[in-house]
């Protein structure tokens, strides 16, 4: 049994922007009800602090879901200084995301009439969001893809770190468009290990309408599968936008447990995913009474729950000492089971490449170059 979170888990912010966010409702509506309670305790939100709550939620990845129910809550309070603050900042984020996602159909388009597939990864789960990059993956050759953004977009390659070689993505720079669009080329992973969920991601991409636009997104299990990556296996931190988005795809029962465990052990990340799933339910569980409905195989493959998170530098922390260092394990651990060598050396590089990227910056105040 997993421990809740406890209120000293997170600062005031991200206090706030969970009961924004994480009320309880029908379930019914296309994305996570938002709260609209004008008791909610922001409506004498002062300049400075309504400017620290939208820097928390930018990086957070909720600005405009945020700034959604903080706009309707000072309506109704009839709040008309801080509704305005709410307008200007939510018309501002709208025109960035506007502008992004002309450029990612663009994008995406020319890859279709080149004969490459492309996938859209991470950045469309958080709609109406969109984060601070554009991520896509493909299995097409990567001085191919170079190549094509070159001619298309007049991209600039950004330089690569270390972890972005055995990775194999490549980070594109495209005037017009403030957001480097990362793309991943036949690997997925922090080192490229991840060929099984890389093998059959495009092949179960399904089609997706977002701002009036089609692109295709992966599966849901594939999705979740990716998030685990990102959240238990790379940055060991979570956003509230991970929490929002996958209270959503199980709001709308789409999440077909079995097959996601089926998909997880074949990637060798099934104890990752489940873990992912458990912290997700305590945190909701906290902030609006009641957590996922997950079935008994997710609770009997996690790891640990929501009570070994805590907040810090901004985000949702997950220790890396002993339960982060416990999942690469068994990841590594599976991988040579299957005898899969060479995706086994590629992940037995990450404790050194982290170690590498600490001492960059402890060194030179960056690790730049390394992660």
């Amino acid at each position: 049994m997993s421990k809740s979170f406890t209120p000293n888990t997170a600062n005031d912010g991200m206090m706030i922007l969970s009961r924004l966010l994480l009320s309880a409702g029908d379930g019914e509506r296309s994305r996570l009800p938002l709260s609209t309670d004008a008791n909610s305790g922001i409506t004498g939100i002062t300049w400075n602090k309504f400017k620290e709550l939208l820097a928390l939620a930018n990086t957070n990845h909720v600005i405009v879901r945020g700034l959604e129910v903080f706009l309707k809550i000072m309506l109704d309070a009839r709040n008309e200084v801080r509704a305005d603050w709410a307008a200007t900042a939510l018309a501002a984020e709208r025109r960035r995301i506007d502008n992004a996602i002309l450029f990612l159909h663009a994008i995406c388009t020319v890859f279709t009439e080149e004969g490459r597939d492309a996938t859209v990864i991470k950045s469309l789960d958080h709609w109406p969001d969109l984060g601070s990059d554009l991520d896509l993956y493909t299995n097409a050759d990567s001085e191919e893809i170079c190549t094509l953004m070159k001619r298309h977009f007049q991209a600039q390659i950004a330089p690569r770190s270390w972890g972005d070689r055995l990775a194999r993505k490549w980070n594109f720079l495209i005037p017009g468009l403030p957001e480097p669009v990362e793309i991943h080329m036949g690997r997925l992973g922090q080192t490229g290990e991840q060929v099984a969920i890389a093998s059959w991601l495009s092949a179960r991409a399904r089609p997706a309408m977002i701002g009036g636009q089609t692109f295709r997104v992966p599966a849901v299990s594939d999705r979740l599968m990716i998030s685990t990556l990102q959240r238990m296996y790379r940055h060991f931190y979570f956003r509230l936008c991970d929490i929002v988005d996958t209270a959503t795809l199980a709001a709308s029962r789409s999440i077909n447990y079995d097959e996601l465990r089926s998909s997880a052990r074949t990637a060798g990340i099934w104890e990752g995913v489940a873990t992912y799933l458990v912290i997700v339910s305590d945190y909701l569980k906290q902030y609006r009474g009641s957590g996922l409905d997950l079935p008994q195989l997710v609770r009997a493959g996690a790891r640990f729950g929501g009570g070994e998170v805590y907040f810090g530098r901004g985000f949702l922390r997950v220790p890396i000492m002993p339960q982060s260092a416990g999942l690469y394990r068994s990841q590594l651990t599976g991988l040579l089971r299957r005898r899969e060598l060479y995706n086994s050396a590629r992940l037995g590089l990450l404790p050194w490449l982290a170690t590498a990227a600490v001492v960059g910056q402890k060194i030179t105040g960056s690790d730049k170059g390394i992660w």
